[in-house]
């Protein structure tokens, strides 16, 4: 999912970098989500961030990345794990009652591959809850530093490869450490939709915080 290799030396960076979801991506999984008893695939789970509330709603989670390093630290978060690409999972069709998938659009090279493995092993009138960047405020066109003031648009919106500069990277983030894939909406929402799942919500995240002008997240929920 997160690039294997390309995570696998900065996984201690990016622990401290990241190392609980913070209350927007909380409150995403709690209203977009909500509790369940069954199977739930956490799509790229990274460092295992999510999976704590996860199993506080009570899903049964199981976690996938194909970066060696992440699932290591992941171990401790008391999930299933399996080292596997996105794009080629190894688990039967229709085999969860949901999958979640946070942050990953931007970091695989083949997303729209990646949604129709995810649309293929989830069970019918299931939900997928994605929680990632604004395609239209983050990319290789914006200068965007942290989601907060006016976001300063610049060429390369219909860029759709691996970048590792920009208006927006900085030396010592994370981008310039790993890269990072953009996607223009429609390509973004394509990736969903092409895979046979229903857009049922979406929310642009933090219009509600008053020192944020323009939405850095989005947060979407598909059914099957």
């Amino acid at each position: 999912m997160s690039g294997g290799a390309r995570y696998d030396e900065h996984v201690a960076w990016y622990e401290a970098f990241k190392p609980v979801l913070d209350d927007v991506e909380l409150r995403c999984l709690r209203d977009l989500l909500g509790e369940g008893s069954g199977r739930c695939l956490d799509l790229g789970c990274g460092t295992g961030v999510a999976i704590p509330e996860l199993r506080r709603l009570g899903w049964e989670v199981v976690g996938v990345d194909v970066s060696e390093a992440m699932l290591t630290r992941a171990a401790m978060r008391g999930a299933e794990l399996v080292q596997a690409p996105g794009e080629s999972l190894p688990f039967q069709d229709t085999s969860f009652d949901a999958v979640v998938s946070l942050w990953t659009h931007t970091d695989v090279d083949h997303f729209p591959a990646v949604m129709r493995e995810a649309a293929r092993v989830l069970r019918p009138s299931s939900p997928l809850v994605y929680v990632g960047a604004h395609p239209c405020f983050v990319g290789p066109h914006s200068r965007f530093i942290h989601g907060e003031g006016t976001p300063v648009l610049h060429p390369g919106y219909a860029q759709m490869e691996r970048y590792f500069g920009g208006p927006a990277v900085g030396p010592d983030g994370l981008r310039a450490r790993i890269g990072q894939t953009h996607l223009p909406l429609g390509a973004f929402l394509h990736a969903f939709l092409d895979a046979g799942l229903e857009l049922e919500a979406i929310e642009e995240l933090s219009l509600d915080e008053p020192e944020r002008l323009f939405p850095y997240r989005v947060a979407l929920r598909f059914r099957r």
